[in-house]
């Protein structure tokens, strides 16, 4: 692969975490293709099974998104801090697979304290397009399972 097309995914994944750290979200769906799909997911081993506890494509997300101001929820800011972990091609299907680590961190709006909220990892399936990389597909994978209350920001 060459460094360039490398580059350009990792610099998709980045941006797509920075778009929602600044909660510009329309810049955010802006990066993602209109078949964009995307999950949240934990495996629980108190039960013994996986979990989804959000799931969208594109018009779901928008959605999500304007409905935010109208949800009662946690208005500390989280900054999300990702690490390209592989990046695999497959030219013949013209999409990407790119796996990160993401911690996710909350910076308290009262002190200002900044603690560690969340670690998983996201898996990004990416269409290569003559426009350039698309977000076709995100499952952010969490470790974490004990977020407390009052987020409806996807990670």
């Amino acid at each position: 692969m060459p460094v360039d097309q490398r580059h350009a995914l990792t610099e998709l994944v980045c941006r797509s975490c920075m778009t929602l750290d600044d909660r510009a979200f329309g810049a955010y769906l802006e990066l993602c293709d209109p078949a964009y799909r995307y999950r949240i997911t934990a495996y629980s081993p108190e039960i013994r099974k996986e979990m989804t506890w959000l799931e969208h494509d594109k018009p779901g997300m928008q959605t999500l998104f304007t409905n935010l101001p109208r949800h009662n929820s946690d208005q500390s800011p989280l900054t999300r801090h990702v690490t390209v972990y592989t990046v695999d091609q497959d030219d013949a299907k013209g999409r990407a697979r790119v796996v990160s680590a993401l911690q996710v961190f909350k910076t308290t709006l009262d002190g200002g304290a900044t603690e560690l909220y969340a670690v998983g990892k996201i898996e990004d399936d990416i269409a290569l397009t003559d426009a350039g990389p698309k977000l076709l597909d995100r499952n952010v994978r969490l470790q974490t399972r004990m977020l407390g209350i009052g987020y409806h920001i996807p990670f």
